[in-house]
């Protein structure tokens, strides 16, 4: 079984083109998740009143790529001490969470959650959920693979294009060949 991580941290199209673009990431789907409407649409959780995120689930092999190693490239493209925004995206749908799929994910994030508050890193804790996985909803053809469909759209060149500059000096070594 191919293990599998969820994260949510603003805009899903810029998690999912950064995560794309890593070494070892076998697939990766923009959808929802944490709320309580069944089978939402984008417009529905843009509203907020759904209680779902905007997030991904990302499918890895950790013989190249292991869950420490996502939390850390997660962390980086996202400010997890902003509670419920991101930039100008403003609402509980772009909150930053981690939802774990078993005990060793949850205790690895909750260790680096911590290592973050304890490094200084930032001027604020994180303030990043920790919760159980729960059902994900693919979003609609039209978010996957957004940033790749759309690269020079206003929004794209805005928020996501500096993301993935900031992946590539980053990371450059976890680059997908």
């Amino acid at each position: 079984m191919t293990p599998v991580a969820t994260f949510a941290g603003g805009c899903f199209w810029c998690l999912e083109a950064a995560f794309r673009r890593l070494a070892g990431v076998r697939r990766v789907v923009s959808g929802y998740t944490g709320g309580h409407l069944p089978d939402p649409d984008y417009r529905a959780v843009c509203g907020g009143d759904t209680g779902h995120a905007e997030a991904v689930r990302i499918e890895y092999d950790p013989a190249t790529i292991d869950y420490p190693t996502l939390l850390e490239v997660f962390f980086a493209l996202h400010d997890p001490t902003t509670l419920n925004r991101q930039g100008h995206d403003v609402g509980t749908q772009y909150r930053s969470a981690i939802y774990f799929h078993d005990d060793a994910q949850r205790d690895t994030a909750r260790a680096a959650i911590a290592a973050l508050d304890a490094s200084g890193r930032f001027a604020d804790p994180v303030v990043t959920e920790l919760a159980p996985a729960s059902t994900f909803y693919p979003a609609e053809d039209e978010h996957q693979g957004y940033f790749d469909a759309h690269p020079y759209a206003p929004y794209c060149q805005a928020v996501i294009t500096p993301k993935l500059r900031k992946l590539l000096g980053d990371f450059p070594d976890r680059l997908a060949k």
